[in-house]
């Protein structure tokens, strides 16, 4: 058999009287490979995609062997997994596109045509990350938040633009339009592919990498797709795959029925908890079982969501029937919904599979209870009727019995606050924020009708939220507001100050925009415990706002009831949300939907044709988008003035010969960090002052305070970025004794000094650093600059309990080892306080996958401590990315050393591009 065709199992396919080629994966099972039965569906994904993609240089037959050789006892071996499509969003986005500008630029200073750097694979990138919520409560409220999100944004906007007209396989979802995975579930994703390549008409399965953790939530439809870094999504686009360990696989079965009352926010917060506890990180979960049919595909995509709050690689489900009725609602080409089910039954991928796990667990549905998550981790949920205790409890930790004015009454102070002449009372547990917000419940019908006539309920019983209470709705597509219009409920919504403030994330990645100055002086004046709640799957530290101290997530009807309650600190059970009309008590059991009346509003409102309209144009972008100026040519021109978009240092005066490694000698410990320190405390995404580094650097070149916009924004420019890292404002440096923010000691002096300024001291010293970490370091969003950042400063290794996965890979890809304690070490057994200078030794003969290395911590007396670390790099692939000082960096050397970067610079580089047949218009380009 050819290399590139081992075993003969690309074969024909003819549906309909079209002939395709596909990689079968019966022939595999014919051929003594594996039993298909028995291996996880997820599995035999990856097993395709191998088996396809087989050139017999970078990826070969003895791949597709180690592919099939999966077992529930997992054997330790790589594989080259090569998604068919890239998602990204545009805080990620822009920092992708900058990129690959300047890889086009470095291409080009090197003399050779600069389309050598050319996405191999479809992108689409979705605008929904920089919408703020400035105004609310209004009916321009949506109308003016987006004015204020191009005339901030306006620069990296136009850079997205260049992109779409310089790269040919690059789409873009203007601002306004939604979220980029609950456009991906509603529209891009398509199961099955029907694409042509090469003049051949191939069938494969959708499979994707994002630059968003929350990628997943496509697993609702059955779609193998996870989240990455900016940097491996960069190095996917333009053709690398991705390597892999063979994943365990965690089967979920469930059972049973959700009761009357609980919804799928409900079920997602309780399986976040369980799958926590089994602990499930750097694995694949598929849920399968009874209950699996008593899901709505909505539902389903609620909790592939929140795959990255359950540690899971990817949360999937299977395609069955409701998936392809899913589809053809959802405004899919019924041909090519046709397409999908001939296909995976010619797999034996379509419908409801029970294969071998690794690990097996059950879940019941009808154990599920309304439930919060909170204050600060997605993964800790807490029962409905235990909030009131909950928050009691979390005061009492904060404030003990020797506050001066005693702990009770420090508990019950009230402060008085004049909003636009009206006085309001807040205290501790006052709600300040009420957003309905975030694909992960926008995306489902069934909790925003249910918000909807919650509401309708609540206004008919005379009730009303606070004033001090930030109301928004964001919903993640069009449709959303269409169906809730449709069924009436949006002017109930709009009664309670529920107005559409925004298509994209807003409140949920940390854009709820400012509080009323009144609200935020009693916060700081009077050191308030406020809280937020919302619909969204992240909560943690200063991620919603800097101000707030505690967050909750919870669903759309909940988010409402705790807006008209207007604090945390109720059980809503038992307590009143309020008065009505005739000052009766009003209680949540007199307001709350039955399950009927939900299903019935959906069915009533829901339709194709809603799904077709709104998706008919989803590129296009409106008159704003439309008049938006932009550059263009193949070449970025780079503005020496911009603050927003700047040419980042990585690839100029670039070497052709790898750096290698080598033994760290006398490094310094930048920061000492505990256990579960997030991407949001190393990298922020939100507002910053003007007294932080990355405020300063702005202030000399002119931008005011009010110009700044947020981390987020300024992405595609490493100077603002750099200096943001470990700049959260909640960020604890052990170093430093109860000082939060991104402070840290410059150790040759002993002097207290910004992360930034002392990084910069330490170059010019020429000494590297380390940090050191406790448990999930870098837990949260795949944000690619907590790992650029982190390089920048100089921080040649990261040691750590243990990592989340997305930030380990993006530190390998950015050339920065993470090292791992050995099982039992950890800072405080191995008595290291991070005053002790670091030698990195078993690297004199380069890095192996999965290197045992020594460190000697020496201390300041002399006296050493040695234990050894494991390199967390776990493949040859991440091996090489290391040595070349970063994966991009790989990349752009094979580029410039071989096939078109040795050539004339002639070379057509989107000869093989790929385009998508028989799916659905206006895609059929794509």
């Amino acid at each position: 058999m050819s290399e590139e065709n081992p075993f003969g199992a690309i074969r024909d396919l003819e549906v309909d009287g079209t002939t395709y080629r596909m990689a079968d994966l019966t022939v595999l099972e014919e051929e003594g490979l594996c039993e298909l039965d028995r291996l996880p569906v997820s599995i035999r994904i990856l097993l395709e995609s191998v088996l396809r993609n087989v050139d017999g240089e970078t990826i070969t037959e003895a791949d597709v062997r180690k592919a099939a050789s999966w077992d529930p006892d997992v054997p330790e071996v790589d594989v080259p997994f090569s998604p068919s499509r890239v998602v990204l969003q545009d805080l990620t986005g822009v920092p992708a596109v900058v990129d690959l500008a300047a890889l086009r630029s470095a291409a080009d200073r090197a003399g050779e045509d600069p389309s050598i750097v050319e996405p191999e694979v479809p992108c689409d990138l979705v605008i929904d990350h920089s919408v703020q919520v400035d105004y609310f409560g209004s009916a321009d409220a949506y109308e003016q938040n987006v004015d204020l999100e191009y005339e901030r944004n306006a620069e990296r906007y136009r850079a997205i633009k260049w992109a779409q007209q310089a790269f040919e396989s690059f789409n873009v979802v203007p601002p306004g339009t939604g979220i980029v995975h609950q456009v991906n579930l509603e529209h891009l994703g398509n199961v099955v592919h029907a694409r042509e390549t090469d003049g051949e008409r191939w069938l494969l399965p959708d499979t994707l990498v994002g630059t968003d953790s929350h990628t997943p939530m496509i697993g609702g439809i059955g779609v193998v797709g996870w989240g990455v870094g900016g940097i491996e999504a960069e190095a996917a686009m333009l053709g690398q795959p991705i390597t892999m360990q063979l994943p365990d696989v965690v089967g979920v079965r469930l059972v049973g029925d959700l009761p009357e009352g609980a919804t799928a926010t409900d079920l997602v917060l309780h399986i976040t908890e369980r799958l926590r506890q089994v602990g499930v990180v750097d694995k694949f979960v598929e849920f399968f079982g009874p209950g699996v049919s008593s899901l709505s595909v909505a539902d389903r995509a609620t909790i592939s969501n929140m795959a990255p709050e359950q540690g899971s690689t990817i949360s999937v489900f299977p395609v069955d029937e409701a998936t392809l009725e899913y589809l053809e609602l959802t405004g899919r080409d019924p041909d090519h919904v046709d397409l999908v089910r001939e296909y995976l039954e010619a797999q034996g991928l379509f419908g409801e599979q029970e294969p071998e796990y690794t690990q097996s667990i059950e879940f019941d549905l009808s154990t599920v209870e309304p439930s919060l998550a909170g204050h600060k981790r997605p993964q800790d949920r807490i029962p409905m009727g235990e909030m009131g205790d909950h928050f009691s409890g979390l005061l009492e930790s904060e404030f003990d019995d020797d506050h001066p004015a005693g702990l009770e009454s420090e508990l019950e102070k009230t402060v008085t606050v004049d909003l636009d002449g009206e006085d309001v009372e807040i205290g501790h547990g006052s709600v300040v924020v009420s957003a309905i917000t975030s694909c992960t419940n926008t995306s489902n019908p069934s909790v925003m009708v249910a918000a909807g006539l919650l509401a309708r309920n609540a206004v008919e019983k005379g009730l009303d939220v606070p004033e001090y209470v930030k109301t928004s709705l964001a919903p993640g597509s069009k449709v959303v507001t269409e169906y809730l219009e449709a069924a009436g409920l949006l002017d109930d919504l709009e009664e309670l100050g529920y107005h559409v403030v925004g298509y994209g994330c807003t409140t949920c990645i940390g854009n709820a925009g400012p509080l009323p100055e009144p609200i935020e002086a009693a916060i700081d004046d009077h050191d308030l415990w406020t809280t937020s709640v919302l619909s969204g799957n992240r909560n943690f530290e200063a991620r919603i706002h800097p101000k707030i101290q505690a967050n909750y997530l919870a669903s759309p009807p909940l988010v409402v009831a705790y807006g008209l309650a207007g604090r945390m600190d109720v059980d809503l059970e038992t307590d009143p949300l309020g008065t009505d009309s005739s000052g009766e008590p009003v209680y949540l059991a007199d307001i709350w939907p039955d399950t009927d009346e939900v299903r019935e509003t959906i069915h009533s409102s829901v339709s194709t044709e809603l799904f077709e309209e709104k998706y008919a144009a989803v590129f296009d972008g409106d008159e704003r988008w439309d008049a938006l100026a932009a550059p263009t040519g193949d070449v970025y021109e780079w503005d020496e003035e911009s603050t927003y978009i700047r040419e980042p240092p990585f690839f100029r005066d670039f070497p052709l010969e790898e750096p290698g490694v080598e033994n760290v000698e006398d490094a310094r410990t930048l920061l000492t960090l505990g256990d579960t320190v997030t991407t949001d405390h190393i990298s922020p995404a939100g507002p910053f002052g003007p007294d932080l580094p990355a405020g300063q650097w702005l202030l000399e070149r002119g931008v005011e305070p009010y110009e700044f916009n947020t981390y987020g924004s300024r992405r595609g420019n490493h100077e603002v970025m750099m200096r943001g890292t470990f700049a959260n404002v909640r960020i604890e440096n052990q170093l430093l004794d109860g000082v939060q923010g991104g402070r840290t000691v410059y150790h040759p002096t002993g002097e207290e000094t910004t992360v930034f300024d002392a990084s910069q001291r330490y170059r010019e010293d020429g000494t590297p650093l380390v940090v050191l970490s406790g448990k999930e370091f870098g837990t949260g969003s795949s944000r690619d600059w907590a790992a650029k950042g982190t390089d920048l400063l100089g921080v040649k290794a990261t040691i750590a309990e243990s990592y989340e996965r997305i930030y380990r890979d993006n530190l390998v890809g950015m050339g920065v080892l993470p090292l791992q304690f050995a099982e039992g070490d950890s800072q405080e057994s191995l008595g290291l306080d991070g005053t002790e200078t670091f030698h990195i030794e078993g690297l004199e003969d380069g890095l192996e996958p999965s290197a045992e290395l020594t460190v000697v911590a020496e201390r300041e007396d002399g006296t050493t401590t040695e234990f050894p670390v494991t390199a967390q790099v776990g493949t040859p692939a991440g091996v090489n990315y290391v040595e070349n000082g970063g994966i991009l960096h790989a990349v752009l050397r094979r580029l410039l050393t071989e096939g078109n970067g040795g050539s004339d610079g002639d070379a057509d580089s989107n000869a093989d591009t790929p385009t998508d047949v028989l799916e659905s218009e206006p895609d059929a380009n794509r």
